[in-house]
């Protein structure tokens, strides 16, 4: 049966991939409570990132929204493969959104804003968080986002 959260995503163009494997020594998710921790996710699609490089050298704005939006959609796979059903999300707590960038970019804000617009589309309110947006020199894979977060569950 497909939850809400993944009946929204599907209504956006978006169904859930198969999440990534951990590549190194590391689990995708850990919960403690009520709380449950995603390990960063990298923009990927279809198994290949969907933009490499630096914002403000390789990237614009727009690719790097791309890139966000893919990884929160990842984060979801995650999560969605950890709980067994999305609709056991209470509420998005907070994301912290890793951009890779050239020297002097400093439109981080806006490259994590592709994050927390699906987070909003797919969760409705309870996708609303707090967040961090940090800029980074360069990140695994020479992805040019990527993203955590941290969920209250029931």
């Amino acid at each position: 049966m497909t939850s809400a959260v993944e009946a929204r995503l599907l209504d956006l163009g978006v169904p859930l991939p198969e999440p990534a494997v951990p590549v190194a020594n590391y689990v995708p998710c850990v919960q403690s409570g009520n709380l449950l921790h995603t390990s960063g996710q990298l923009p990927l699609r279809d198994g290949a990132l969907v933009a490499n490089g630096l914002l403000g050298r390789d990237l614009d704005v727009a690719a790097g929204q791309l890139a966000a939006r893919w990884c929160a959609v990842n984060v979801l796979a995650q999560v969605g493969t950890f709980l067994g059903d999305l609709d056991r999300i209470e509420r998005l707590l907070k994301i912290t959104v890793f951009v890779a960038g050239a020297s002097g970019f400093t439109e981080h804000h806006l490259v994590a804003n592709g994050a927390s617009d699906l987070f909003v589309d797919a969760l409705g309110d309870a996708g609303k968080h707090s967040r961090s947006a940090v800029g980074v020199a360069a990140l695994p894979m020479n992805a040019p986002v990527e993203v955590e977060a941290v969920l209250e569950i029931r």
